[in-house]
């Protein structure tokens, strides 16, 4: 097959629907398949990328850290002509899928598309004033609907995404496709403790710290503010922990103030954005990993948290429910006294319990092979059904 990703972020970004593009051509091409990626223009990308195509694009106003690239680009226009597409899978809801719908239309091809992203958990951006928040909010939800119906079929990562996109009330078949990840690029096996205590040694982390991990994008809708205002509570029992925050994003400022006023300085560690290339390395320096955001579709880092033998204390989330038991690879907190009640079980507490090994074992299943796999038969289906109609 000859298939076209459009997405509106890509490597080297940082962030979930990135990882999720970038693992999804490699697969497909393992697979023998055509895989051309149409994204947008990115600061510090590589000079030159197999099949990737970049629009001009800027900082969008309301998140710099993400871009919103061209509408449509003649000379791309062109190639992708020439190209002979079977299929258009769109990762985006915003300019790029507007280049795809665009083509898709000219070419008469189908459109698969996958929703990666909450966004009526987003509108504090666009509106942050209430009364405007709850249009925004509804703003969100219709557009959301409007675009996955205009698609041939939605993909989803998760039981939670499809049931919202249906109460959406989106009436295109919804696929349920966990995204995959390289789960040997996280495996505690490629990195020498030594490696690993020297980076700690560098941060300030003492030898017998135990250290409470969070990576990821640092903004609002993550909600790391609850987590720094629990950690009094630990620390006060336990001296010797550390909150390690790994990760770039808006709501810097306002952690390293709150970090401030909780008298926190010594605990909490803001590390920085790190090369996607070595993530895999900086999940080693946790003993736990932490998050209390509501707002993911599958929650990606949690999944590489616990393939780097990670041990998760999270908020209790739909996203969680089949990759996150009590007791058994970490705990699910609703309050800021289970959240402590979690950490001090998974660090100061039951040693029988392998937590780190019984994490590596509940992600056994979401290998980048299964995922390549399933959206594979996907296209196929599409690509089928829509022969089929042109035929009649």
């Amino acid at each position: 097959m000859n298939i076209g990703l459009f997405t509106d972020t890509y490597y080297p970004e940082i962030n979930g629907v990135a990882n999720s593009v970038f693992v999804l051509k490699s697969e497909l091409e393992k697979r023998g398949h055509n895989v051309y990626v149409f994204t947008t223009t990115t600061p510090g990308s590589p000079d030159y990328e197999f099949n990737v195509f970049r629009l001009h694009s800027i900082p969008f106003v309301f998140m710099p850290d993400r871009r919103v690239g061209m509408f449509y680009d003649r000379k791309l226009a062109a190639m992708i002509r020439r190209l002979n597409l079977d299929i258009i899978h769109t990762h985006t809801e915003f300019s790029l899928r507007l280049f795809a719908c665009t083509m898709a239309k000219e070419l008469n091809i189908p459109i698969v598309h996958t929703y990666h992203t909450i966004y009526e958990d987003y509108t504090h951006y666009f509106a942050p004033i209430k009364p405007l928040n709850k249009g925004a909010k509804a703003f969100a939800r219709k557009y959301t609907k409007r675009v996955c119906n205009q698609v041939e079929e939605v993909i989803v990562p998760t039981e939670k995404t499809k049931e919202l996109l249906e109460a959406y009330h989106v009436y295109k078949n919804i696929n349920v496709v966990p995204t995959g990840i390289m789960l040997s690029k996280f495996s505690p096996s490629n990195f020498s403790k030594e490696e690993i205590e020297a980076e700690k040694r560098a941060l300030g982390i003492a030898e017998d710290d135990k250290v409470i991990l969070y990576l990821g994008r640092v903004s609002p809708e993550k909600n790391i503010e609850e987590l720094i205002q629990n950690l009094p509570a630990l620390k006060a029992k336990h001296d010797n922990v550390r909150f390690v925050i790994i990760g770039a994003g808006p709501d810097i400022e306002n952690l390293q103030k709150i970090t401030k006023e909780e008298q926190m300085e010594d605990t909490v560690i803001f590390a920085g954005e790190k090369p996607w290339d070595k993530i895999g390395f900086y999940y080693q320096l946790g003993d736990v990993f932490v998050s209390a955001s509501q707002s993911e579709t599958q929650g990606l880092t949690y999944i590489e948290a616990m393939a780097a033998g990670l041990p998760v204390v999270a908020r209790d989330d739909r996203c969680l429910d089949e990759i996150l038991q009590n007791g058994y690879n970490g705990y699910k907190f609703h309050d800021g006294e289970e959240f402590v009640a979690g950490l001090e079980k998974v660090l100061f507490g039951d040693t029988s319990v392998d937590y780190r090994q019984n994490s590596i074992n509940m992600v056994a299943n979401y290998s980048v092979e299964a995922f390549g796999e399933s959206i594979e038969e996907i296209y196929t289906k599409v690509i089928h059904e829509a022969g089929m109609l042109l035929e009649a």
